[in-house]
């Protein structure tokens, strides 16, 4: 198992960024839509949407410190060629598809920490702050020390807004790939899985 990529396919550590990053964006957007759309008002939903809040911003921050080093990594080494046949529009849609991936793997996790940061909860001041901790370990940076509700809604919906256009372009980079296996019959996912 080589570490680096080749022109013919991804090396073992491009492949465990890409998993790895996947599942976890996979599972912060379907807790984020959760906190957002599944959770009423009640105490109970109130006290374990902060739990979920407080888990959701430190993988958050975990997924913008591996993308950082994918893409540290990426600059490093070779990307594979892409399969021979595909059009000037595939082609395109493959690497704007790439270049909107790696965009939200930064932009995200930066809208939600400005979000947090600003809100009226994390308050320096506040009877009862919510700090910005990555699991309980160490606390985040805070531009916003005083916390502004128009502004952490501002970011709110930019950081809303980027979530779902991110989980439309995961629903076809994942279609793509299941093409290129299925219908191509290329080495578009093998490669992606064996190296």
């Amino acid at each position: 198992m080589a570490l680096r990529n080749t022109i013919h396919g991804w090396g073992w550590l491009a492949r465990a960024f890409h998993w790895i990053i996947g599942l976890m964006i996979i599972g912060l957007l379907v807790v984020g839509f959760y906190m957002v759309e599944g959770l009423g008002d009640d105490s109970d939903s109130l006290l374990l949407r902060l739990q979920l809040t407080q888990t959701h911003k430190s993988f958050g921050f975990v997924v913008f410190f591996l993308a950082l080093l994918r893409l540290v990594w990426r600059f490093l080494n070779p990307s594979p060629k892409l399969p021979k046949g595909m059009g000037r529009i595939e082609i395109a849609l493959a690497h704007g598809g790439h270049a909107a991936l790696y965009l939200a793997m930064i932009g995200m996790p930066i809208t939600g920490w400005l979000m947090a940061t600003s809100s009226p909860l994390n308050d320096v001041d506040a009877y009862i702050r919510v700090p910005n901790m990555v699991f309980g370990l160490f606390d985040m940076p805070d531009p916003f020390p005083k916390g502004s509700k128009e502004v952490s809604e501002l970011w709110g919906s930019i950081h809303g807004a980027m979530g779902w256009a991110l989980a439309i372009v995961l629903l076809g980079h994942v279609a793509a790939a299941l093409k290129h296996h299925f219908v191509n019959r290329d080495t578009v996912l093998r490669r992606m899985i064996r190296g």
